[in-house]
């Protein structure tokens, strides 16, 4: 359940992009709130939580990053969010162009995302080449901030 999102990574239709519109409700619904510390304390127990959920779930379907496994869409999408936290700039406004940049960066995957999820094994390459996406949108929302 962790690994797919609470089942939303087992969407017929782009279920990256379903886990992505889940992990958007749960920072709404709370994580935005947070101080930045915590923020920041809960981006760093899901990405350890995400690599190894994720790790033991590519070897129960013997597949490296299937579309399912959608935890890494969470930790880099809230990433991508890190500086409105902090900026205090929270909202659906700001959630909303934070989806539109994390979706586009995790969608072509510039250099070094595009080769972490080849080189890295298991559940670290999966996980890394989300958080490289979100680092990506991140610096993006830190010139719009």
């Amino acid at each position: 359940m962790l690994a797919t999102g609470l089942g939303s990574g087992l969407s017929p239709w782009a279920p990256g992009t379903c886990g992505t519109v889940v992990a958007m409700g749960i920072y709404l619904l709370g994580l935005q709130a947070l101080a930045p510390w915590a923020y920041v304390g809960v981006l760093v127990l899901s990405f350890v939580v995400g690599v190894w959920v994720c790790g033991r779930a590519e070897r129960l379907v013997a597949l490296h990053d299937p579309g399912m496994l959608v935890v890494d869409e969470w930790v880099g999408y809230w990433l991508t969010l890190l500086p409105a936290v902090i900026s205090g700039a929270a909202g659906w406004p700001t959630a909303l162009v934070g989806f539109v940049l994390f979706r586009l960066f995790d969608v072509f995957k510039p250099w070094p995302a595009n080769v972490a999820d080849r080189k890295l094994p298991g559940g670290l390459g999966t996980m890394t080449d989300d958080v490289l996406a979100g680092g990506y949108a991140a610096l993006v929302m830190l010139l719009i901030f």
